[in-house]
């Protein structure tokens, strides 16, 4: 009797993005061999996410492993209100830099290239990124998930700190409140 394969899912919940396909060549004797490697951004859009690089003579091959590569390498990313990060971070991976910050509703993404595609395959729909250092798709999207993977819900928090959710939620309501530029009263306006 087959053993049903705990790991067999249905494809069709995931969001498949191809981001880079490289042609390599290896020299030999007789000439050139042309093989491709691909990078591919897999998320089911509600804060699941990974990455994965194939290699292989001809590109659906290549697309094909690192899709499989991909769907074994997913981690889950905490999300505010379904819609975006809970918090700004940094994140680097060599020469890549990247900086991700919350956004308000309706802003949309803002971020170029790779990492869009990560953005769009976690289920993110409104933040700000940037970009500094390299240009090169395998590092940026490494250094993006480096970011993604410091990001901390406040229930993570306020469990690690022996408190509860609305203390540190309330921290930072005050917060922004405070970091809006509105006019705190003082000591010496009170008087």
């Amino acid at each position: 009797m087959a053993r049903p394969d705990r790991f067999d899912r249905d494809d069709s919940e995931f969001i498949e993005k191809l981001v880079h396909i490289n042609r390599v060549a290896k020299v030999v004797k007789g000439g050139r061999r042309f093989g491709f490697a691909a990078l591919v951004i897999v998320g089911d859009g509600k804060g699941r996410v990974g990455f994965g690089k194939g290699k292989a003579r001809e590109v659906p091959e290549a697309i094909r492993k690192a899709t499989e590569a991909a769907k074994k390498a997913l981690v889950r990313v905490p999300l505010r209100e379904g819609r975006t990060l809970h918090h700004d971070s940094h994140g680097h991976h060599g020469a890549g830099k990247v900086l991700i910050r919350s956004a308000s509703a309706g802003t949309g993404i803002i971020a170029g290239g790779p990492m869009r595609a990560v953005f769009e395959s976690l289920g993110i729909e409104d933040v700000v990124a940037k970009s500094n250092g390299t240009s090169n798709p395998y590092n940026m999207v490494r250094a993006t998930f480096d970011a993604l993977q410091a990001q901390v819900s406040p229930r993570q928090v306020a469990a690690k700190r022996g408190k509860k959710v609305g203390e540190i939620v309330a921290r930072r309501a005050a917060v922004e409140h405070v970091g809006s530029g509105e006019a705190q009263p003082s000591a010496a306006s009170a008087e």
